[in-house]
C-alpha cells in the first residue's frame, strides 16, 4: 500500500501548463517641461572643459603680460636697480657709480686686439674731445621696445639743448651699421650715433639693461647712472645737471633818480 503523496505541487493538466507572465501597467510619460535633463559638471551653461580651457588661456595671458613688463634677471643688494620697463640683458653686477671718472671709447681686448667706437661714418668718438661739455650717453638697440620709445624724447632733448653745451650719443649695441642707418633715418636723429658691433664699449661700461643712460659732466665725470628709459621731465632735469655754465648775464643798468 503506497503513502499519499506530500508533495505540495499540484499535479494534473493544470501543473504542467506553465503560468503566463504579467503585464506591468506602462508609466505614463511626462511632458517635456517635467523632464530633467542629464545633469552636466561644469558652471553655469559651460562645460567642464570649456571652464578648464578658459583658465588656462586666462593664466597664459597673465604670464605673458608678466614676462613683457616685468624686467628679467635679479638684483641683489648694493646692485643697480633697474627702472620698470627696463629691458635686461643680464642680471644686475656691480657698474659705474656717479663721481666715476667715465671710460673712454677705446681700450684693448682680452685678447689684445685694440677697439676704438666709431660712429655711423666710420670716424672716431673719443670722449676727449668733448670735455667742456655736457654728455648723455644712451646704450639702445633698434629691437628694443623701451628704447624705441624713449627716442623721440631724445631727438627733442637735443634739438633743445645742443646749443646749450650738450653732446648726446647713442651707443648702438651689438648691431650692424646699416641697421644704425635705417633706425636714424625713420627717427630722424641729429644726434651722433656710435656703432659698438662688438659690444666692446658696452663692457666697458658695464651695461646690463637696455635703454641706459650715463649723465657725464664737464670734466668728464659721471654725475648720474639710469638702467632703463627716461620720460621727457626726467630727462630735462637730468640735462640740466650737466651743463656747462653759460656766460654770466650782466645785470640790467639801475636808472638814477
Amino acid at each position: 500500500m503506497s503513502e499519499p503523496s506530500t508533495d505540495p505541487r499540484p499535479s494534473g493538466p493544470a501543473a504542467s501548463a506553465p503560468a503566463e507572465p504579467r503585464e506591468l501597467p506602462e508609466s505614463p510619460e511626462l511632458p517635456a517641461a517635467f523632464v530633467r535633463p542629464p545633469r552636466r559638471r561644469g558652471v553655469g551653461p559651460f562645460s567642464l572643459r570649456q571652464v578648464t580651457l578658459a583658465i588656462g588661456v586666462v593664466s597664459l595671458a597673465a604670464i605673458l603680460l608678466t614676462l613683457a613688463t616685468v624686467p628679467l634677471g635679479s638684483t641683489g643688494p648694493g646692485l643697480p636697480v633697474p627702472n620698470p620697463g627696463a629691458f635686461l640683458l643680464h642680471s644686475a653686477e656691480p657698474g659705474l657709480r656717479p663721481g666715476d671718472l667715465a671710460p673712454e671709447f677705446s681700450g684693448t681686448r682680452a685678447d689684445g686686439i685694440a677697439f676704438q667706437l666709431l660712429d655711423l661714418d666710420g670716424k672716431p668718438i673719443r670722449l676727449a674731445d668733448l670735455r667742456g661739455k655736457g654728455v648723455w650717453l644712451n646704450f639702445w638697440t633698434s629691437w628694443c621696445p623701451p628704447c624705441q620709445s624713449e627716442t623721440p624724447i631724445l631727438r627733442t632733448m637735443d634739438q633743445t639743448y645742443r646749443d646749450r653745451g650738450l653732446a648726446l650719443i647713442g651707443v648702438q649695441v651689438q648691431q650692424t651699421v646699416d641697421d644704425g642707418r635705417i633706425y636714424v633715418a625713420k627717427y630722424e636723429l641729429g644726434y651722433r650715433i656710435g656703432a659698438d658691433v662688438a659690444g666692446d664699449i658696452l663692457r666697458t661700461y658695464k651695461v646690463f639693461a637696455l635703454p641706459t643712460q650715463f649723465f657725464i659732466d664737464a670734466n668728464g665725470v659721471i654725475r648720474q647712472v639710469v638702467n632703463g628709459p627716461l620720460d621727457a621731465a626726467s630727462a630735462a632735469a637730468l640735462v640740466e645737471s650737466i651743463l656747462p655754465p653759460g656766460p654770466a648775464k650782466s645785470a640790467a643798468p639801475s636808472s638814477s633818480p
